[in-house]
């Protein structure tokens, strides 16, 4: 297996593992995480502003009758759009890495003083 395509293999497994993890996401805690509980729990909730936008609110796909399912597909779709996010980014950086190694303006490799296998020069 080749460099890219174990990087590949790796990435679509972690993103396999994440859609899979989504199918659990209803049975979830219907408590609020831990910065909405203490706002709650020190009477400043009433305080907060709501997001710019939101993609998902609350956590559930609108117009999705069964509560279950609208959650399992936010969390899908929140896990493509990270994954996507995650891509390009990485992406980007292998391009501008490339970019710079072609123009000279990153340092070469220092030599390696490791000394190689028994019987090598």
């Amino acid at each position: 297996m080749g460099k890219r395509a174990g990087w590949a293999a790796l990435i679509a497994a972690g993103v396999g593992l994440a859609l899979f993890i989504t199918l659990f996401s209803p049975f979830a805690s219907g408590h609020p995480d831990g910065l909405e509980r203490v706002a709650e729990d020190h009477g400043f909730h009433h305080q907060a502003k709501g997001p710019v936008f939101e993609i998902i609110p609350d956590y559930a796909v609108p117009g999705v009758k069964n509560e279950r399912v609208a959650t399992i597909l936010s969390g899908i779709i929140g896990v493509l759009i990270v994954a996507a996010i995650g891509l390009i980014v990485g992406y980007s950086l292998k391009r501008v890495a490339r970019s710079r190694a072609a123009s000279g303006s990153l340092p070469s490799a220092p030599e390696s003083t490791t000394p190689g296998p028994p019987g090598t020069i």
